[in-house]
């Protein structure tokens, strides 16, 4: 399932890309993404709603299952 899940993170992509923004995979624990949203999707008040109204429900066509959480700078290893 980690390869599926990689795959339509580059496909989501695309659109944060357009805007200016992207994303860093950080990983994958079960069914539980954890991404960090860089450039102006980092900074983007709509943040959260991309995450999971956009990204999330992207993946969930894979696995119902697979939520995202969100990991900001201070929460990096």
């Amino acid at each position: 399932m980690e390869e599926q899940i990689k795959a339509k993170l580059d496909e989501l992509r695309v659109g944060l890309q357009a805007d200016g923004g992207d994303l860093e995979l950080v990983k994958i624990e079960g069914k539980v993404v954890y991404l960090k949203l860089v450039g102006h999707c980092g900074s983007c008040p709509f943040a959260m709603m991309t995450l999971k109204q956009g990204i999330e429900a992207g993946l969930q066509e894979i696995d119902p299952e697979i939520t995202v959480e969100r990991v900001v700078e201070e929460q990096m290893p």
